[in-house]
């Protein structure tokens, strides 16, 4: 029997469901559909311009891979935008 465990999360005011044991980093490269180095930089060498909280705390960049999500954690995603 193959059982995937998942968990629920909050992200940005909506709930996800998310495979157990998944990351910041995980979350960041699936919400943005870009390949993400274990240093949080994408693999294209472009820009990225996200920030993350996790429960109210700013999780730098380098710490995403090391950052896991349980189950009921609230993420939100900050995306960089240009305009006047």
């Amino acid at each position: 029997m193959n059982t995937t465990i998942t968990i629920a999360v909050t992200v940005n005011g909506e709930g996800r469901q998310l495979d157990g044991g998944s990351t910041v980093l995980d979350l960041v490269a699936m919400t943005t559909g870009r390949e993400l180095g274990p240093d949080g930089r994408p693999a294209d060498g472009g820009r990225l311009g996200v920030a993350v909280a996790l429960n109210s705390e700013v999780v730098p960049r380098a710490r995403w891979a090391a950052t896991p999500l349980a189950a009921g954690d609230a993420v939100e995603l900050v995306t960089a935008m240009q305009g006047g």
